[in-house]
């Protein structure tokens, strides 16, 4: 469907008299929805970071001539919200595109609902891997890496331990369903000696972590692949630390090195750890070295992985809109598949076109604490066009 109504009308009024020729040309409007109250400690800094890539931008003249406005809603964690307020921003605020999400199954609603629709969507953060692929659409497109990505990466380093008996941790919704099935897949084929003696699926945001951590040091695994995040996460690292239940486990976490929830645990982080993260204070890049001075200076507070993505997220849209000319929607899946970012915080990055993921990579590197909080040693940029599906694998798992 073509999307030139904002264009239509300002030509009308224009040859109607009613406003005048010279005046600024009517701003880009973004529908943006993200769990703004239901996990604030993320959505805060993603917020603060597409406001300031839009500043950013805009100072600079906008896109084509004209501003960016970002119009954001609250989904509460919820599908049925997201889909209620997507419908008032597509009908009622005259969005001229969609991008947003971080829970996974708030992310499948929205795709669903962009196809129904036939608007353009970015995913900014939701890692299920059925966004891009059972699921996936011609009008939805992903930032950040999959759970196939990143767990693919950790896989990689944990075949690499003399661990054989893995236990699994990992929430009963689609990120975690999903995290558990890729990385049991990945291990299997990269070590078959492997197996995996026990999964604890707590529930979303209401784990018991006293008899999670007791079901698993009663498996007496020699390793522990785990999902939890948020308060869920910190509940189990002081109930398992209270217990001593992981010691002689190695642990390999997804997510836990990212600053949002990393330091709530402050001293208590587990150390040796193996997680993906985010060390914003140790990238000595000049384009991150350059986006960590303008947030700090604006906000007085470091960002987190939150706060990169929803920069970076804008930085991908601007581009999109610039490539495409316009933004009608068709032409905006033309110039999305195979664009190509370059000056991005973690260096450039693309969208494939088979299956519209980006390749945007991740942090790894093993927890310590230092100064009476954790943060990230050893670490290092895995470029996550290093552990894409392949074309094989796409065309048999997405949906057309």
């Amino acid at each position: 469907m073509l999307r030139y109504r904002t264009t239509a009308v300002v030509l009308a009024l224009l040859l109607g008299g009613l406003i005048p020729a010279w005046a600024d040309p009517p701003p880009i409007r973004i529908g943006d929805i993200s769990s703004y109250s239901a996990l604030p400690i993320g959505t805060k800094g993603y917020r603060q970071g597409w406001e300031l890539a839009r500043d950013q931008i805009n100072a600079k003249g906008g896109v084509l001539g004209r501003k960016l406005e970002i119009i954001a809603r609250d989904d509460a964690g919820k599908p049925d919200v997201a889909i209620t307020q997507a419908v008032q921003l597509v009908d009622s605020e005259k969005v001229d595109l969609l991008t947003g999400g971080i829970l996974s199954h708030v992310g499948l609603a929205l795709a669903d609902f962009a196809k129904q629709k036939k608007i353009y969507f970015m995913a900014s953060q939701p890692l299920t891997d059925a966004i891009i692929w059972e699921k996936g659409n011609r009008y939805t497109f992903r930032l950040r890496p999959s759970t196939f990505t990143q767990t693919a990466i950790l896989a990689k380093e944990a075949a690499k331990l003399p661990a054989k008996r893995w236990a699994t941790i990992a929430p009963n919704y689609e990120l975690g369903q999903s995290a558990v099935a890729s990385f049991k897949s990945e291990m299997k084929q990269l070590r078959p000696d492997v197996e995996f003696v026990d999964e604890q699926w707590p529930p979303l945001g209401k784990i018991d972590a006293g008899a999670v951590v007791q079901a698993v040091a009663a498996a007496k695994p020699d390793a522990i692949f785990n999902v939890t995040f948020g308060s869920d996460l910190a509940k189990l690292v002081r109930e398992s630390t209270t217990r001593n239940a992981f010691a002689g486990c190695t642990v390999v976490s997804l997510m836990t090195g990212e600053p949002e929830y990393l330091a709530p645990l402050k001293d208590e982080a587990p150390a040796g750890w193996l997680v993906t993260g985010y060390p914003w204070d140790a990238i000595k890049t000049p384009e991150h070295e350059a986006f960590l001075k303008a947030y700090m200076e604006r906000y007085k507070e470091p960002p987190n992985i939150g706060a990169l993505i929803g920069y970076i997220n804008t930085l991908v849209l601007a581009k999109a809109i610039e490539t495409a000319k316009g933004v009608d929607t068709e032409q905006l899946i033309k110039a999305t598949e195979g664009l190509k970012i370059t000056d991005t915080p973690v260096g450039p990055i693309t969208f494939r076109a088979q299956d519209h993921q980006s390749t945007l990579g991740v942090y790894l590197g093993h927890l310590a604490v230092k100064d009476g909080h954790g943060v990230m040693t050893d670490w290092r940029y895995v470029d996550g066009a290093d552990f894409q599906a392949s074309d094989a694998v796409v065309a048999k798992r997405r949906a057309h």
